[in-house]
């Protein structure tokens, strides 16, 4: 009997193995295929990393220290004193493209990192994402910039899946935790994403949940258990970069983040760093040359793309040197556009008056504004690209005169109480040259303009005016006043006159007069030239209000 038991053990034995021996055989069989093309695909990209292109120019120029920032000084002041401090604040970096914002961003860090009581360690990330092209799902199977869990449900959630557990996937608010998150183009950033955003920004964490996940359930590891109960560690600055207008970004993010401007580059700033490129690509570059790329190029990347392109072509030619020539051809060939400039005339013209506007990246700009008086019913008339603005939502549109347009209403009711206004008369006011104009602050410029014209008398050539006029004649402030004051300057202007609530002391260093005032009618005076500007002593001390207006108060 014992040996039938042996032998049908012997047999199940022998049964057993040669099944599983099999199994392993077509295991194998079926792996060598796939084995194979393994190996080919492994040949094939260890021979596609071999293969490497130069770096391009753009690439091998990019900043490395600070002394190789051009023009962005002050912005890179701002960012160190919000970045560098015991307590460094989220950020956005507003500025047109190709003027250093990421690279100004990265640098800033590193200093951070060596700041005295900085929270940086010196190992803390810079993590950068493209806020355009962070891809997302609503049932949140993937999110590379917030995080995901990856539940049992989906494919290939692996062997802690095939159990049952839900796996929370670290995104780069995660990665960036100790350091800084760049998100460029901040301002293009989808709205579900931006919500989620700041709300990791209020928390410092990231908070997961899961239908699979039970908080009873003992295989799950407890590291996962930590993440489901307390979150993922997401405390970081946010450093955002946008070319857009702090009024199109987000209020909630604005409220949450200092903000810092970045300037468009100058032409001779563009072309000391196109002539900077050209000697770091081997080529040679003089003045002149450097000079015309400045006027062509817009951005320090337009600069080195042009470069690049006119080393090319002298390449070609074995030569050394970029011509004048060279960059001509490159000018024609892009159909490159000369940078506008801004130089006002000195003139002493009747009713024509220098205003001062922003406009782009908050760049300041001086614009003319002139007046004239033709026969009609005692009318105020303005002419030129005045905007229109568009209120309300779906169902209910109103459309209205901008704030401009609307200034020569004051403008009218000033003449009347002045006694310049002549019912048979009507003052034109126009705004040449194609600068759209919105906004309150030419109001001043605007009243000027039109005495002058009703008066006959010249304006003063070499100055320039901003601010709102109220109905009352006083001037009040107006946005942008540091722009409009380096605009002036730059144009070659002498004076200045701003709302005395706009006047900063820091204006003494701008190279140009800047002269505070209360009220529109001494503002008229003092630019028209009965009232000649070296009679005008007491420009900078406190105005007082002529007669007419005290009787309006």
């Amino acid at each position: 009997m014992g040996w039938i038991l042996l032998l049908i053990q012997l047999t199940v034995t022998i049964v057993t193995g040669v099944f599983f021996y099999t199994q392993l055989r077509n295991q194998e069989k079926s792996q060598t295929p796939r084995y194979r093309e393994d190996g080919r695909e492994m040949e094939r990209l260890r021979s596609m990393q071999a293969v490497k292109l130069t770096e391009p120019l753009c690439e091998h120029v990019r900043p490395k220290k600070f002394g190789d920032l051009v023009g962005q000084e002050e912005g890179v002041r701002a960012l160190m004193a919000i970045l560098c401090g015991k307590n460094p604040q989220h950020v956005i970096i507003y500025g047109p493209p190709g003027v250093g914002k990421t690279c100004a961003a990265r640098l800033v860090l590193e200093m951070a990192k060596e700041s005295e009581g900085t929270p940086f360690r010196k190992d803390a990330p810079f993590i950068e994402v493209d806020a355009t092209c962070v891809r997302f799902d609503e049932r949140s199977i993937a999110d590379p910039l917030i995080g995901s869990v990856h539940d049992p449900i989906y494919q290939g959630a692996g062997q802690m899946g095939q159990q049952g557990v839900p796996q929370p996937k670290m995104g780069a608010v995660s990665r960036a935790h100790g350091g800084v998150l760049f998100l460029d183009e901040i301002g293009e950033m989808h709205p579900i994403q931006l919500n989620k955003l700041l709300k990791v920004l209020e928390d410092r964490k990231v908070h997961f949940e899961s239908a699979y996940y039970n908080r009873e359930d003992r295989n799950i590891p407890r590291h996962i258990h930590e993440i489901f109960r307390n979150g993922m560690p997401a405390d970081f600055r946010l450093v955002g970069a946008t070319t857009k207008n702090p009024e199109d970004i987000s209020p909630a993010l604005r409220s949450r983040c200092m903000e810092v401007f970045f300037r468009p580059l100058e032409k001779d700033e563009v072309g000391r760093i196109g002539a900077e490129a050209a000697q770091r690509a081997g080529f040679d570059m003089d003045k002149d040359t450097a000079a015309l790329l400045g006027r062509f190029s817009h951005c320090g990347r337009d600069a080195i793309n042009m470069v690049q392109m006119a080393g090319g072509l002298a390449q070609m030619e074995k030569r050394k040197t970029i011509t004048k020539k060279d960059l001509e051809w490159v000018i024609e060939s892009g159909h490159y556009s000369p940078r506008p400039e801004t130089i006002a005339a000195n003139e002493n013209r009747i009713g024509c008056v220098h205003g001062l506007a922003v406009q782009g990246a908050h760049q300041g700009t001086v614009m003319e504004i002139e007046a004239v008086v033709e026969e009609g019913s005692g009318q105020v008339f303005v002419t030129g690209i005045v905007e229109e603005e568009e209120l309300g939502g779906a169902g209910h549109v109103m459309r209205r005169k901008s704030t401009a347009h609307a200034s020569s209403r004051n403008v009218l009711v000033l003449l009347k109480e002045m006694g310049l206004w002549q019912q048979d008369k009507d003052v034109h006011i126009n705004f040449p040259g194609g600068v759209p104009v919105d906004g309150p602050s030419a109001g001043v410029a605007m009243t000027v303009a039109a005495v002058s014209a009703i008066r006959g008398i010249p304006v003063d050539g070499s100055a320039a005016v901003t601010g709102e006029v109220s109905v009352q004649g006083k001037v009040l402030p107006v946005g942008g006043v540091p722009q409009k004051v380096e605009a002036a300057g730059k144009a070659g202007l002498q004076r200045v006159f701003v709302p005395r609530a706009n006047y900063m002391d820091r204006f003494e260093l701008a190279g140009i007069r800047v002269i505070p005032v209360d009220d529109v009618r001494q503002t008229v005076e003092k630019m028209l030239l009965s009232a000649a500007p070296e009679k005008n002593e007491q420009e900078n001390a406190p105005l007082s209000l002529p007669m007419a207006a005290q009787g309006m108060n």
